[in-house]
């Protein structure tokens, strides 16, 4: 026996030490007086291990220093290391043959954690996880984490029986960060990552790099070589490249776990592949330009929808495997739909497993419940000021836009983030360095990320759910703003949802509602939301928002779409909406595809493919979303007859489009309104038409403007308004 330093050899043994390597593996020493090379290696349950020289098939006997599993190898008359493996016999007399992983140099360098340490490494993830490598011509797994308060880190998996003891990590210099590579591992092995702390705890955790889980409830990672797959959506990623803002988005928000379901299969989820051969003919008939999916980042629970993360670097196994999904992005893409995808930075949930707690100390979080925990979610907020967590965040968002090939990342509860007392109440927070409410943290945190975005992916879309009235959401960073691309209209579909509510007789009295979103409709780039939150605990769906009897319910809720789409502003709604499904959307089950066999959803489908395929032909319902050139109203005072008048205009004042929206069940012939040109105009559509379960109401021929001044114009004209509907008008070009 050489080695000496039986402290070590003890700290090996009793799985706590911090380098591993600096006692396994091979290490030049003396033996009677001669330079040699020793090997050692540790290895539980075996009772015999030779070590054989690669190449050249000398072997080396080993001796048994502790009965443990504590092998030494003393090679004499070797001045230099050399490549090598081991054969072990374990004690049921199985003989295998492995590399060393105590061999290898590290495979994170010092600038890697120099950068990460400084917040700044926006590809980490291809170094920490766990990333197939071939290292010194040896094929395997390089694993990476950063758990700087752990006494040991280990990778744990199938291929050491899950023993902590088998495949400790070493710390790499005063970074955080620990590193193995294990020769011999590959795609599809699993593994997780069991941490002993200072105090002696020992527990399991997920790896917050993976980039796929065992399906729940099982939590195992899986080494997975998400670089394999071959995009074929060069065309889409090239014309993606168009400033999106001048172009028409009209997103179908989707759960991927309910939109469809597999009944006569037990109920089962679609896989990302049979969803995208699905609804992609589905997408592209009803006119929508792009999806949002509810997250898809790994969760355990079904029923958070997704929004609350363990695998922040893993599409959910629910509907398949990393490639799968990849798969369902790259045909979106290749049949002209874009994938937009909802984020979740603000929060993460307490699963034992996951980001909470997670070296045995508050790491991704703050220790500090007033800082670190929101009460109403019962979930850990990220800690903004810390690098690590800020590198983490930042280059997990890239990760999705490159890897991935997501256009634009929807990220969830922005609010949340910017407001230190969001949700709590006195004595459930700490103001920050000026004694207010707001997290500077957290603002440098969103500003560096988006600037970050817009110099790496400045074709990817950044789109904040913020709720309240913070200024410049969607202005540059370099103007003071946060950064993003849009912003969800919020007070928006509050207004309007209020307002529609609203029986019409009473909607007079609620007049400013409906026209309050146009006074500040310029401040930021704004899309118009009729989200999954809106249809779910007790609000009720949409159509059972509407007042009425059955008829007014499905004629409110065509008014309501119709005046979305001539309203500035990009759009969104949840699946389910477009046919009028009058149950609350459940996670559990498949949206109501079989009310489509009534009429009136079959019409009410029938209208959303229609009015959306006339949003996409219109340039003057998109092109000038956020510039007051694109909308003018002709009335928005007239609160007695409870009719809005208003015109988009496009590229030049002939590209316009003319709305009547008619609040009331009241039928107005001969009505008359202002014209903005002494033209004819022709209606171009009407949601009051027989095809979409109307009355029937139009206007069939065109109508000559008179030079009667009205609405404060020159020129005016008469038509007959839909009850409870729109009518749509454009300059007739004879």
């Amino acid at each position: 026996m050489i080695i000496k330093n039986m402290v070590e050899l003890m700290r090996i043994v009793n799985s706590e030490h911090s380098d591993p390597h600096h006692i396994l593996g091979m290490h030049e020493t003396e033996y009677k007086g001669e330079k040699c090379q020793a090997v050692r290696a540790f290895m539980p349950a075996a009772r015999k291990l030779t070590v054989i020289e690669d190449g050249e098939g000398n072997r080396y006997e080993s001796e048994l220093i502790h009965s443990d599993g504590f092998f030494e190898a003393i090679i004499p008359n070797k001045r230099k290391k050399f490549k090598y493996y081991l054969e072990i016999e374990n004690n049921e007399g199985f003989t295998w043959e492995s590399y060393d992983a105590y061999s290898f140099p590290p495979t994170i360098q010092e600038m890697d954690l120099y950068f990460f340490g400084e917040g700044t490494h926006y590809q980490i993830y291809e170094k920490l996880g766990a990333h197939i490598r071939v290292v010194e011509g040896v094929y395997g797994v390089s694993f990476g984490v950063w758990a700087p308060n752990a006494k040991r880190v280990s990778v744990i998996g199938d291929f050491n029986n899950w023993d902590g003891r088998r495949n400790p990590m070493r710390a790499l210099y005063n970074s955080g960060v620990w590193e193995l590579f294990i020769p011999g591992l590959g795609h599809l092995d699993r593994y997780k990552l069991e941490i002993k702390t200072h105090d002696g705890g020992v527990f399991e955790k997920m790896d917050p790099y993976a980039n796929f889980f065992e399906l729940r409830p099982s939590r195992a990672s899986f080494v997975y070589n998400i670089n394999a797959y071959e995009w074929e959506d060069e065309k889409w990623m090239l014309e993606r490249k168009e400033d999106p803002l001048k172009k028409p988005m009209n997103i179908y928000e989707v759960h991927l776990g309910s939109w469809r379901r597999v009944p006569e299969e037990n109920d089962r989820f679609l896989s990302y592949t049979e969803t995208a051969d699905r609804l992609i003919p589905y997408v592209k008939e009803m006119g929508y330009t792009h999806i949002e999916l509810m997250p898809v980042e790994e969760f355990p629970f079904d029923g958070s929808w997704g929004y609350q993360v363990t695998g922040y670097y893993a599409p959910t196994s629910r509907y398949g495997s990393p490639s799968e999904f990849m798969g369902f992005v790259d045909k979106m893409h290749q049949n002209g739909i874009g994938v937009v995808l909802d984020w979740v930075p603000a929060h993460f949930p307490k699963d034992a497993e996951g980001l909470g707690r997670f070296d045995g100390s508050a790491l991704y979080e703050h220790a500090d419940p007033r800082q670190g925990e929101h009460p109403d979610w019962g979930t850990y907020i990220f800690n903004y000021g810390r690098n690590e967590v800020k590198n983490f965040l930042i280059s997990n968002a890239i990760f999705w836009l490159q890897k991935y090939h997501i256009d634009g990342l929807r990220v969830d509860a922005v609010a949340s983030m910017l407001y230190l007392d969001y949700g709590k109440r006195g004595g459930e927070w700490v103001p920050n360095r000026y004694g207010n409410n707001v997290n500077l943290e957290a603002i440098e945190f969103i500003k560096h990320m988006n600037s970050i975005i817009a110099d790496k992916i400045p074709d990817a879309l950044m789109i904040a759910e913020e709720s309240t009235a913070w200024a410049g959401v969607s202005r540059p960073v370099r103007d003071d703003g946060l950064g993003f691309n849009l912003k969800w209209n919020m007070g928006w579909m509050n207004d309007v949802l209020t307002y529609m509510s609203k029986e019409p007789i009473h909607r007079k009295y609620h007049h400013n509602d409906i026209t309050f979103s146009m006074i500040y409709a310029y401040t930021e780039n704004f899309v118009l939301v009729l989200s999954h939150d809106e249809v779910v605990h007790g609000k009720r769906s949409l159509v059972n928002k509407m007042p009425g009897d059955l008829w007014q319910k499905f004629a409110n809720l065509r008014l309501l779409y119709g005046f979305m789409i001539g309203h500035p502003g990009k759009k969104l709604l949840f699946m389910g909406g477009e046919f009028g499904q009058f149950d609350e959307w459940s996670e559990y089950k498949s949206i109501d595809w079989f009310l489509l066999q009534y009429d009136h959803h079959d019409s009410m489908r029938r209208y959303v493919k229609e009015l959306n395929h006339f949003y996409l032909a219109e340039k003057s319902l998109w092109l000038n979303d956020f510039s007051p050139r694109g909308f003018s109203w002709i009335n928005s005072g007239d609160a007695d007859s409870g009719i809005l008048t208003f015109y988009r205009t496009g590229e030049n004042d002939d590209d316009m489009t003319l709305f009547v929206c008619n609040f009331t069940p009241v039928v107005r012939n001969g009505f008359r309104i202002g014209a903005p040109y002494d033209k004819t105009y022709i209606e171009v559509f009407n949601s009051d038409n027989e095809l979409y379960g109307g009355s029937g109401v139009i206007n069939s021929a065109p109508i000559k403007a008179d030079a009667i001044n009205w609405d404060g114009r020159e020129y005016s004209f008469k038509l007959d308004t839909p009850p409870l509907g729109i009518a749509v008008f454009k300059i007739h070009k004879k």
